[in-house]
């Protein structure tokens, strides 16, 4: 009875703690309006919290004028070469040339021509309507088709492109450069958000660094988010924080350049893909932390969690915030005054310091992480230099 007593009041084996995902402890800016919540949910799997702020939206396919004149002009004179560049943009058009009586006839034109698809998702909706495509570059860039088209005799050719919604920088001006007629085939439009407040929040988000990265998947997004910006007299601030604080990650090259017009750098995947962006941010993000070598355990600094020595540490803001200021000058004694225009908000009384202090302390569930220096402040309990080389040299 005895053992059995003892051993009840034993302490159970504390629970194994859960790996740390790659985006723990990081928030990440969604801007599209189309498979937000597939990419939304790549992220969170990873760790992510996310900010959905679409800054676009779709007209309705079968509302547009000017796709339904085009669909016209293309079934009353046929192109000789066709140009699909998205899945859903060519699928919409064949469904909205079937609400208009039109369907038949679109696809007799389009069966007899020079169908080219721009990459594999394409391909796939060229052939579930039953139709083949002549060819598709390996690389999936829309350079390779036009590289393509200009090593034939495009002079006097009619050439339809289905539009990204935009646009195509430099490709129907190229085209018809050469001597090609060029039909622009608008599929679908995009407009501004019907609400602005998510993303007036992001941008909001974006100035106080309250996101660690933002994610376009479109060109006319990132178009979208700086005219907003704009309007909201704020784009100067905004820019400033996409150069140095805050990562943007664009799907591909041409979603990139309303960005990198403006001198905002951006990081791209190899595939433009959903699944390579996220991956990219699984890199990156978490490069950008350099982990500090503290009281003989690893620290690094999440946007909103710390990870120390593998392990997720959630801090509240106010914590971050001290935390944040603690790093700057790793081993370095920050003053209670300077610790104090670090938090959230305009008090004036240094005892917020030391309550979120001994929040954060909770936190991180190592007290020896933070030294009191008594009269003067707190600093990082940093390890002699000789030990850093192991943390990459900081």
């Amino acid at each position: 009875m005895h053992d059995q007593q003892e051993a009840a009041g034993r302490e159970r084996p504390a629970e194994p703690e859960r790996a740390v995902r790659p985006l723990d402890g990081f928030t990440v800016g969604v801007t599209a309006a189309r498979r937000a919540d597939e990419l939304g949910a790549l992220l969170e799997r990873r760790g992510a919290q996310v900010v959905h702020a679409p800054a676009l939206r779709i007209v309705p396919l079968p509302d547009d004028s000017e796709l339904l004149a085009a669909t016209r002009a293309l079934t009353d004179d046929p192109p000789d070469v066709v140009v699909a560049t998205t899945a859903i943009g060519f699928r919409g058009w064949i469904e909205a040339a079937e609400g208009w009586g039109l369907g038949e006839a679109l696809l007799d034109r389009l069966a007899g021509v020079e169908l080219l698809a721009r990459g594999p998702k394409v391909r796939g909706a060229i052939r579930a309507a039953g139709l083949t495509e002549k060819w598709s570059p390996a690389s999936e860039s829309m350079a390779e088709v036009l590289d393509r088209l200009l090593a034939g005799d495009v002079a006097g050719r009619r050439i339809a492109v289905q539009l990204h919604g935009e646009p195509l920088p430099g490709f129907v001006e190229a085209l018809r450069a050469a001597g090609a007629e060029v039909v622009g085939v608008p599929v679908y439009r995009w407009m501004p958000p019907a609400d602005l407040g998510p993303v007036d929040r992001l941008l909001d988000a974006v100035l106080a660094r309250g996101v660690d990265a933002v994610t376009f998947t479109s060109a006319p997004a990132a178009a979208s988010l700086l005219r907003r910006a704009a309007e909201c007299g704020r784009q100067p601030e905004v820019l400033a924080a996409l150069r140095q604080d805050v990562l943007v990650a664009c799907v591909g090259p041409v979603t990139a350049l309303p960005l990198e017009a403006l001198d905002v750098p951006t990081r791209q995947p190899e595939r433009f893909r959903l699944g390579p962006l996220v991956q990219l941010l699984c890199r990156e993000l978490p490069g950008r932390v350099p982990p500090l070598p503290v009281a003989g355990q690893r620290l690094e600094i999440r946007g909103r969690a710390a990870v120390l020595d593998g392990a997720l540490r959630p801090v509240p803001p106010a914590g971050m915030a001290l935390l944040r200021a603690l790093a700057r000058r790793p081993g370095w004694v920050v003053g209670r005054a300077e610790l104090l225009r670090a938090l959230p908000g305009t008090g004036r009384d240094e005892h917020a310091v030391e309550t979120a202090m001994a929040r954060l302390r909770t936190a991180l569930g190592e007290p020896r992480l933070i030294q009191t220096v008594v009269k003067r402040g707190y600093r990082l309990a940093l390890d002699a230099p000789v030990d850093t080389d192991k943390y990459g040299g900081h």
